[in-house]
């Protein structure tokens, strides 16, 4: 008994090696993304709306050829392979994961560190992907998120995200094209009154046409 003990405890030490969120993993730098994500609404295809306006969902960025969220950001970088998901990389290998191994000799201007994964160890270059600055520990290199909302600028508020940050606007506004600057949003155009709609900047009021006088929810005319 006390041989099978020590067996089920090497089996469940491997398990948390090899799983995403394990204690194994090569990168101490990450950092559970804040509770603004939790409480976005989805409201496509990797867009996400609070209230502070409409985005890009965290890990996806726009793309420069559509305009749309269609870019998935590996914070960890593929080395040579491709990023298909969010920290989620094709390798040329065909396995994936957070990140893909470098090619052999190249360990850029920092030299190379080792990286052990499922029981093999290879050098890694001593870099850190955009968004994240290197840190020299007695342990090697950490890669720590930097936080861009101390330089952004944006003019609603900034939210600083894993790696890049995201520009929001308040009530009634939304981001404009540049993803940094806020425009108004015009709620006439989804008739929300029963006879007029006057837009204002952040806001709208309602009105009545002679006869009629404003209910008290003003929206409707009595």
């Amino acid at each position: 008994p006390p041989v099978m003990l020590v067996e089920l405890f090497f089996q469940a030490a491997c398990v948390s090696l090899f799983l995403p969120g394990g204690q194994g993993r090569v990168y101490p730098g990450r950092k559970k993304l804040a509770s603004f994500a939790v409480e976005r609404r989805r409201v496509g295809p990797h867009v996400c709306f609070s209230g502070f306006g409409s985005g890009c969902c965290p890990g996806w960025m726009l793309s420069p050829g559509s305009g749309q969220c269609t870019l998935p950001l590996c914070s960890f970088g593929c080395g040579s392979g491709l990023c298909i998901a969010p920290n989620l990389c094709s390798c040329p290998d065909g396995e994936q994961g957070i990140t893909c191994p470098e090619l052999p000799g190249t360990c850029g201007e920092y030299g190379c560190d080792l990286s052990c994964n499922h029981g093999g160890c290879q050098e890694v270059a001593r870099v850190c992907p955009l968004g994240f600055s290197m840190v020299e520990t007695a342990n090697g290199v950490r890669c720590t998120d930097i936080d861009e909302c101390l330089s952004a600028a944006c003019e609603g508020l900034c939210v600083n995200t894993e790696g890049g940050f995201v520009c929001e606007c308040g009530p009634g506004m939304q981001l404009s094209a540049d993803r940094h600057s806020c425009q108004d949003t015009d709620e006439c155009l989804a008739t929300p009154c029963q006879h007029r709609c006057k837009n204002s900047i952040g806001s709208y009021r309602c009105s009545c046409r002679p006869g009629y006088h404003l209910h008290g929810n003003r929206h409707s005319c009595v």
